[in-house]
């Protein structure tokens, strides 16, 4: 199966933008395109699903081990004709001295052969010396091609080519200008989301435009066949059956919530959830549910309209008192504090958690986490777990109520005090904890248990 990984020297280089490119490229050119994010991300993936067609799924060291991160792969490669991989950091960044969860140990992993971008702004002969010493530092690691992103203009083009194929054997398959065309708009989490710009189709076009122009494409689909059979003799694992949904759960999706991972999704649905999109921004009521969902966002940026929408803050609140099951990470768990202030601006939220989420400058959690479940972890066959996720937040709550329980004793990361995190109130579960659906964690199919439970409990 046709694959590869688009990596860099360091983060920053542009692979995000050139990988949403590319991706919508190869579709327009009639190809199927499965998108893969490496790492614990969000917003990547927003795009690079929009770009494609087809739903990103992340490739974790982390939270997944290595056999599921292949078994992950093939069954979402199944059926493609081509898989685009977007690292993160740079090729040989990772958490340990030996690279084991480095974007080259993931292509190492799935035999992807190594497209390199690399930043080109104010670089000449130096770019041969990058080149040969990322070729030289991890024999397992091929790279195949290399993209020169942010180039000057012809003749710094023309000096960088020549330095490259005097020097090295690794073909130059791109050479991208530096234009305000292939710029997404940042944010304190890095990109803005897809699913909060209201130009995000015309970006993404204007940027396969400019990658169409400036890649030759060809050479790419070349290089992605070099790619490995993946699990040559293996079955493919079969997809679960469809279930016939008996709950319905309500998921926050709007400018304001989108930070949901596609597997996640699957896994709720396929433990026998409906899920019915509704807006905190816009509707002024909920929808008929067993069960809520308020993922994660920027909740901040909207938080004016949030306040303004009353009528639905009112029903959520009254959900939860009434002993209605809700699950929420981050953006979600500072919706439902009492108030949000960012940037001298203070707004009322649905205050059914008793603390006040503050943002700031620099953030308050940030990286992989490992918590532990505590007697308050509020769903079935828990209690004494350690699990595995990440947080991203700008945000901590404070004037919390010192009478609060928490799910979750904090071993690494920071929570909501550095030793909890997991806010339990009746049958709420709210956290900075970003879970996911993997390593065991079959966090879905335990929620909705106790959304059964519960229903259960008022019949």
């Amino acid at each position: 199966m046709a694959h590869f990984l688009i990596s860099a020297a360091h983060k920053s280089s542009g692979k995000t933008t050139l990988s949403i490119g590319l991706c919508a490229e190869l579709r327009l050119r009639g190809l199927r395109v499965a998108p893969f994010k490496k790492g614990p991300d969000y917003i990547d993936p927003l795009w690079l699903a929009q770009a494609a067609g087809n739903p990103c799924y992340n490739l974790d060291f982390y939270t997944m081990p290595r056999t599921e991160i292949e078994t992950l792969f093939r069954v979402r490669l199944q059926g493609a004709d081509i898989g685009v991989i977007e690292g993160n950091k740079g090729l040989y960044d990772g958490l340990d001295l030996d690279g084991s969860n480095s974007n080259a140990a993931l292509a190492a992993l799935l035999g992807a052969p190594v497209i390199l971008v690399i930043d080109a702004q104010g670089m000449t002969r130096g770019i041969a010396p990058l080149i040969l010493g990322y070729q030289a530092f991890d024999s397992n690691i091929r790279i195949a091609g290399v993209i020169l992103n942010k180039v000057g203009g012809a003749r710094h083009e023309a000096k960088l080519r020549r330095v490259i194929e005097h020097y090295t054997e690794v073909p130059v398959i791109g050479a991208v200008r530096r234009t305000p065309d292939l710029e997404i708009r940042e944010r304190h989490l890095g990109l803005m989301p897809s699913n909060e710009s209201a130009t995000s189709t015309e970006r993404i076009e204007a940027i396969r435009k400019a990658v169409a122009d400036q890649v030759t494409l060809d050479d790419l689909r070349r290089i992605a066949e070099l790619a490995p059979p993946m699990g040559r003799g293996e079955a493919i694992p079969a997809r679960p059956p469809r279930v016939v949904p008996d709950l319905r759960v309500g998921i926050a999706q709007d400018e304001a919530f989108g930070f949901y991972y596609a597997g996640d999704l699957e896994a709720l649905q396929a433990a026998g959830a409906e899920l019915v999109p509704f807006s905190p921004v816009c509707d002024p009521a909920l929808p008929q549910v067993d069960a809520l969902f308020i993922g994660g966002g920027f909740p901040e940026v909207r938080m004016a309209q949030l306040e303004a929408n009353s009528s639905l803050r009112r029903e959520i609140r009254s959900f939860i008192e009434q002993g209605g099951p809700v699950y929420a990470e981050c953006g979600g768990l500072m919706y439902l504090a009492r108030s949000l202030s960012w940037r001298g601006r203070r707004c009322e939220m649905v205050g059914v958690v008793p603390a006040d989420a503050v943002m700031y400058e620099r953030p308050q959690g940030r990286g992989y986490v490992r918590l532990r479940e505590t007697s308050a972890f509020p769903w079935p066959d828990g209690v004494g777990q350690e699990i595995a996720g990440h947080e991203f937040h700008y945000s901590r709550l404070e004037h919390l109520d010192p009478a609060l329980s928490y799910a979750y004793e904090v071993r690494r990361g920071e929570g909501i005090d550095g030793r909890h995190d997991g806010i339990v109130y009746k049958n709420l579960l709210a956290s900075y904890f970003h879970m996911r659906a993997v390593g065991g964690n079959h966090w879905p199919r335990r929620f909705l248990s106790h959304v059964r439970r519960c229903r259960k409990a008022v019949e």
